[in-house]
């Protein structure tokens, strides 16, 4: 998509044609695009309609009952965060006597929908005019015109004297897509990101979920977000904001779970146990497994992975529990055997700390029969080990 077509989209007679894309484009393409045209529907406005009714079907897990009304590019919907998420973030600001922010790098608009809706007065801006053009019509879209205003114009540009607090989502991908992993190569660049922390006390930074400890500033809270057992960011809570050294929060359905801690606490080790725990991946990015490990009384095997193991099942939302079967050194051939004796032919294969391609141990290990386990590739003591297991109920999922 680009400005023209946006701005088609917008008249009249982009909306007739969005909503003849939304009730078709569940069919094959070329089926869809034949019952556009039959319409009468102008090739390349069908075209731009079915691609736009396509991301707003995408669009519905992260954004819910508001998708089909938004407008979204490829890479704005695949870098937008979760309602929820989003949600709870400006809550909490707002909550923090914030009355106005500042967006930057708002995308296609999803934070600073929140914030509005919290009632807050957002400065939205986006160094991509298409981006930018986006971001305002899903904000007129949702009826928040009167709270946000959105600007194409580079980040490090924006005046922010007349803002209580900033948050900032610095581009991580390249204009083609690839993904960008180097702090410098951000956009905007690192030390502009990170000195807006002296700059406004009150500032929030979006970050991908494996940005290094290291960048955290000095004093900030570092909180990983995980969405039904997927971590899907990190954020760094700046300032007065700050209220612990490390938080994960984790968000399943309604329900809300938080672990917070000084991400410094090292687990007891001691050997293996009855059962297992594999934290959520929130708690192991906040590194909070010593914390989560307190919680259900348990320890680690090897202090380098991040597998906890007790002598009893816990309920607990901040991990999935195995009940440990047998213990092996690892070897093919051992594996293989013990699978066989105990009739396993449905084999789920997990691992940390194992260099195991799980692919191909998966092809090799040729299971046959009707049992159902849980095949753990892990370290012991250094050793490399296969830990043979069963689910213990549905806790952590």
């Amino acid at each position: 998509m680009n400005l023209d077509r946006l701005a088609t989209l917008l008249t009249p007679e982009g909306a007739e044609a969005l909503a003849a894309a939304m009730e078709v484009s569940e069919r094959d393409p070329l089926a869809a695009t034949s019952a556009l045209r039959a319409r009468a529907i102008a090739p390349e406005l069908a075209a731009t309609a079915l691609t736009q009714a396509v991301l707003r079907r995408r669009a519905e897990a992260k954004f819910g009952a508001d998708a089909p009304v938004m407008f979204f590019t490829r890479a704005g919907l695949e870098q937008a965060t979760r309602a929820k998420v989003a949600a709870r973030r400006a809550a909490r600001l707002a909550a923090s006597g914030t009355r106005t922010v500042a967006d930057l790098g708002c995308g296609v608009g999803a934070d600073a929908i929140a914030f509005a809706r919290a009632g807050l007065r957002v400065l939205a801006v986006d160094a991509d005019p298409l981006t930018a053009a986006v971001a305002a019509a899903n904000v007129a879209a949702l009826g928040l015109a009167d709270r946000v205003s959105v600007t194409a114009m580079d980040a490090r540009e924006v005046g922010l004297d007349g803002v209580d607090a900033v948050f900032c989502d610095p581009a991580r991908r390249t204009t083609s897509g690839r993904r960008v992993f180097d702090p410098t190569a951000f956009s905007p660049p690192w030390d502009f990101v990170i000195g807006l922390t002296e700059r406004v006390p009150r500032t929030v930074l979006k970050l991908a979920p494996g940005i290094d400890h290291a960048l955290v500033p000095p004093g900030a809270e570092a909180q990983w977000v995980s969405v039904r057992g997927e971590v899907v960011e990190a954020a760094f809570w700046c300032g007065p904001l700050a209220e612990v050294p490390r938080r994960a929060t984790l968000l399943r359905g309604d329900e809300v779970h938080e672990l917070t801690g000084s991400g410094e606490e090292l687990a007891p080790v001691g050997p293996v146990r009855r059962y297992l725990y594999d934290p959520d991946g929130a708690v192991v990015r906040a590194h909070l497994v010593a914390e989560f490990a307190a919680t259900v009384d348990g320890t680690l095997a090897d202090p380098t992975i991040a597998y906890v193991y007790a002598d009893s099942p816990t309920p607990t939302p901040y991990g999935r529990c195995l009940e440990i079967v047998e213990v092996l050194p690892f070897s093919l051939k051992r594996l293989r055997s013990a699978l066989r004796a105990r009739g396993a032919g449905r084999i789920t294969i997990a691992k940390r700390g194992s260099a195991v391609d799980v692919e191909r141990l998966r092809r090799d290990l040729k299971p046959v029969g009707d049992a159902e386990l849980t095949v753990v590739l892990t370290r012991v003591a250094g050793a490399p080990t296969a830990l043979l297991c069963t689910p213990v109920g549905q806790w952590g999922r």
